[in-house]
């Protein structure tokens, strides 16, 4: 009796279980609803086609309408979500389960005229328990006061607190989305154009009227570029004017989208370059300033931010270089000679122990037998990339960079173990050898030793080195270099003046200079090259010269002697030796070696 009771009880119990869980079923759905409707946070219900299945009140009042009637309506209309295609892609990949969640910020409007920010959040809910329809949830968070502090902290970290102008990290920010766009979009130039400018003399304003002078300087300059970028972009046909932001210092730069073509960057530069000369009148300080602007205009496609700034850059240091208060165009064609001139001042000095560089020799002639007396060296670089290249291509920068002082070194010894083994072969000819000398090598370097360990080393006498240095480097010669150029020539070195006649000219030092020779530049020997037209004034120099060189004990020698209608009007002037193309070529030293041999019997 007591296990069938058993046995029935529990058959009923089981008879009654469906019932008990409808009955939960329905309570928790009761509860579902109460909670869903009651809440504080906007929600809907959607289906997989993204309709509002049920809207809860705060729901309701966000979107201005009663819940009741949102039935059926479509989500992403009353949410925004279609605007942004990302944020479109995204929604549609949560409704076809492929996603399970999507978050976006839009921008709706409030029923009652003003504009809030939400998160809209989409999720997968757990399919209907009684019909098994899966279904979405569509929840909207009104983020408004976090937004509009998350935009004033944006603000004052995008801005410059001086000039209250976008600052370095918003200008490449906006600069970016430029040429993005311009690259991109159907309409518009698909240009972009950068004035990158910087006040002359600001820091003498700072550091005589102060740091609080020249914040007020900075606003004020500030103030007058935003007006002319606002007039500007009035009278033009760009899509979002004209960017003035504060790069950092005093430097500041006006972004042009769309820009038309390089005259309207010259004008918008032009028109800084007026506004900025009229005067200043900063409580009782009246102040004057000038910029110097680089302006860069060029298609957006295949240009960087950071090519379109480097750019910039280099032409705003063109601008400086050429005078500053004007304005300069970036040309491709100066900037790829400074991009060159920067590769080889980079590579010069490893070139030296490469062994890239190599020496020809140019003869000095005496124009009164013909015969060779000496030679100059010339240092050539072959460079793996640009071929072989002269020396103005590179001393300037060697002299710069300071690789002078090894390059030197270098030209030295070769040419004195060159010199060595044309007096081994040819001892009936002395031939000494010239090479030209840098003014920094003698600050630099201890030349004096230098030159007496090479002598010394090489066994070349003294007598056959001849050192150049140009007149601008000797003419101002005192303290070291004074008495390292007696101490060389106590060795008996000569020291020759290279292009004598273009620097300072001034004569007294002759007297006091250990000098030997002097070397008149060439551009008064080319006053001789026609007997027809000649050019008296310069004959009446090198002649008056000439003979102040001989009451002195010097010797001259011509350059650039490329007739023998030079060189013998010359000679009749007194000038001891020539050198030009007249008589050779710069040559390599086996070719100066049968110059040598040819000169025994019939000069060169």
């Amino acid at each position: 009796m007591t296990e069938r009771n058993g046995t029935t009880n529990a058959s009923a119990g089981a008879r009654r279980t469906p019932a008990g869980r409808c009955d939960d079923t329905a309570a928790s759905l009761g509860d579902y609803r109460a909670t869903f409707h009651a809440a504080r946070l906007a929600m809907a219900v959607l289906n997989r086609d993204g309709l509002v299945l049920a809207a809860n009140a705060a729901f309701g009042e966000l979107v201005g309408a009663d819940p009741a009637e949102l039935v059926a309506a479509t989500a992403a209309d009353l949410t925004d979500l279609g605007a942004d295609p990302l944020v479109w892609t995204a929604y549609r990949e949560v409704l076809c389960g492929r996603s399970d969640r999507m978050r976006c910020t839009r921008r709706l409007k409030h029923p009652e005229g003003h504009s809030v920010w939400v998160e809209v959040i989409v999720e997968p809910l757990t399919p209907e328990p009684l019909s098994g329809e899966e279904r979405m949830l569509l929840s909207v968070a009104d983020i408004s006061d976090r937004h509009d502090l998350l935009a004033r902290l944006r603000h004052l970290q995008m801005h410059d607190p001086v000039t209250r102008l976008p600052n370095r990290a918003l200008f490449f920010e906006r600069l970016s989305a430029a040429l993005e766009t311009a690259s991109f979009a159907p309409s518009g130039t698909g240009r972009i154009g950068l004035c990158y400018l910087d006040l002359d003399g600001f820091k003498a304003v700072n550091d005589t009227l102060g740091h609080r002078v020249g914040d007020r300087l900075l606003s004020a300059v500030a103030q007058r570029l935003t007006r002319i970028a606002e007039s500007a972009a009035d009278r033009g046909p760009g899509r979002t004017g004209h960017l003035v932001a504060r790069l950092g210092g005093d430097e500041f730069a006006l972004l042009v989208e769309d820009s038309t073509g390089t005259e309207q960057l010259a004008e918008l530069a032009q028109c800084v370059l007026d506004a900025l000369q009229r005067p200043f009148d900063l409580a009782g300080q009246r102040l004057s300033v000038s910029a110097s602007i680089g302006v860069v205009e060029r298609a957006a496609g295949g240009t960087t931010a950071t090519g379109l700034m480097q750019a910039a850059d280099t032409t705003l240091y063109w601008a400086k270089e050429d005078g500053k208060a004007r304005w300069t165009l970036f040309d491709p064609e100066r900037n790829a000679h400074r991009m060159t001139r920067q590769a080889l001042s980079s590579t010069l000095r490893p070139a030296v122990d490469r062994g890239e560089f190599t020496l020809e020799y140019q003869p000095l002639v005496g124009l009164d037998d013909g015969r060779a007396q000496g030679v100059e060296a010339l240092v050539r670089w072959r460079h793996p990339q640009f071929g072989t290249l002269s020396p103005n291509r590179f001393i300037a920068l060697a002299e710069e960079n300071g690789a002078i002082v090894e390059l030197g070194r270098w030209v030295l010894e070769r040419a004195c173990h060159q010199a060595r083994a044309w007096q081994l072969a040819h001892p009936g000819q002395p031939l000494f050898v010239s090479v030209n000398v840098a003014v920094r090598q003698v600050w630099d370097s201890d030349l004096v030793a230098d030159v007496a360990g090479i002598l010394a080393e090489t066994g070349l006498p003294p007598r056959l080195l001849q050192l150049e240095l140009t007149e601008s480097a000797v003419m101002g010669s005192a303290g070291r270099p004074l008495q390292a150029l007696q101490a060389l020539s106590d060795m008996g070195v000569r020291i020759a003046i290279d292009d004598f006649g273009t620097g300072y000219s001034n004569l007294a030092y002759l007297s006091r200079l250990p000098v030997s020779v002097l070397k008149l530049d060439g551009s008064f020997v080319r006053g001789f090259r026609s007997q027809e037209h000649p050019n008296p004034a310069d004959e009446m120099i090198v002649e008056a010269l000439v003979a102040l060189a001989h009451r002195l004990g010097l010797t001259v020698t011509a350059e650039c002697v490329e007739s023998a209608e030079q060189a013998d009007r010359l000679r009749r002037i007194g000038c001891d030796t020539g050198q030009g193309w007249l008589y050779s070529r710069p040559v390599a030293p086996d070719q100066v070696e049968a110059l040598l041999d040819a000169g025994r019997h019939t000069g060169i």
